[in-house]
């Protein structure tokens, strides 16, 4: 019995090792009860990193971060995208309201893209928790075709305007674009 527990065991890590990597890649798919409507979105949103010249700046301060997350709203099969973003406000430089137009840029391979403000439906649980509740949080208009430039892109920086007038540098802290593909595939935005 002892032996077939100990030669079992390596196969039961691996295969734990494989759900908790996979899991963590795919996208969650909930019903919203209060509005019948179906969302789908990443477990868990991407987290985006002050530039490194903004934390310099900022040494002895807590730094803002942002976050993102695509969200597709499924209304009895009219479906729709759009981007969450929240930005995590630090003791550094503060972002101007982030739903005044041109006021976030979102930076790919393929340049940058103006995000416009949409409104997102009313629902009894969102997608995304912000991180803190004193952040900025909004949704953004996201086309399929800029989904899939995000899941094919090397770049991704969110650039947010700052009380100042100045921009506020975010990058992506790890590669986004495991995370971003398996969300478009499981879409069916992608061919394979």
């Amino acid at each position: 019995m002892r032996v077939l527990f100990f030669s079992a065991f390596p196969l039961l890590l691996g295969l734990c090792a494989g759900c908790a990597t996979q899991s963590s890649t795919e996208p969650v798919e909930f019903l919203d009860e209060r509005t019948a409507m179906t969302l789908a979105a990443l477990k868990e949103p991407i987290e985006l990193m002050p530039s490194a010249q903004h934390a310099a700046l900022t040494l002895n301060k807590r730094t803002s971060f942002a976050y993102l997350g695509p969200v597709e709203w499924n209304r009895m099969g009219t479906i729709s995208y759009g981007l969450w973003v929240h930005i995590a406000p630090g003791n550094d430089l503060q972002a101007a309201d982030i739903r005044a137009p041109g006021a976030v840029t979102l930076v790919l391979d393929q340049g940058p893209l103006v995000l416009s403000l949409v409104e997102s439906p009313t629902l009894g649980h969102d997608p995304y928790k912000p991180v803190v509740s004193w952040g900025q949080a909004a949704y953004f208009n996201l086309s399929t075709d800029t989904l899939k430039k995000m899941a094919a892109s090397q770049k991704m920086e969110l650039d947010v305007r700052a009380v100042d007038e100045t921009t506020i540098m975010f990058y992506a802290s790890h590669d986004t674009r495991e995370a971003l593909s398996a969300y478009a595939h499981s879409r069916g935005l992608t061919d394979d």
